[in-house]
């Protein structure tokens, strides 16, 4: 079993910045890919970013590349996600999620990683209000 806890969310003026931060606990040997995804009230989930565990691999979704950046702390198990220049349309509840499958590697790299049924261990999010 792996538990992730998010933390870092906050209220913040469109042009500002965020970092998110997803702490993992319990079995993080078996963590694959770790990823961000967001939910907007009465949108469909979408994947901001992943990264590959213990490897420097990250990918993105479309509507944050340049502005959001994932990166990790292997040491402490950790993994962040800044955000830079946020605007009103990022306002939404942060998730972070593990996928313990190796296949997440080649979901990665063809534009499949947001696959939300791919991801084994879910948190309980973090809300992010951009005001304009």
């Amino acid at each position: 079993q792996v538990q992730l806890l998010e933390s870092g969310g906050g209220s913040v003026q469109a042009g500002g910045s965020l970092r998110l931060s997803c702490a993992a606990s319990g079995d993080t040997a078996s963590n694959r890919c770790v990823a961000w995804f967001r939910q907007a009230p009465g949108k469909e989930r979408e994947g901001v970013a992943v990264v590959y565990v213990n490897f420097s691999n990250t990918y993105y979704g479309d509507s944050v590349k340049g502005r959001f950046a994932i990166s990790q702390d292997v040491a402490r198990n950790t993994v962040f996600l800044q955000m830079n220049r946020l605007e009103p349309e990022d306002t939404a509840m942060y998730y972070c999620a593990a996928d313990v499958s190796a296949a997440c590697y080649i979901r990665a790299r063809d534009g499949t990683w947001a696959a939300e049924q791919e991801y084994t261990y879910w948190g309980q999010g973090t809300q992010v209000t951009v005001s304009s």
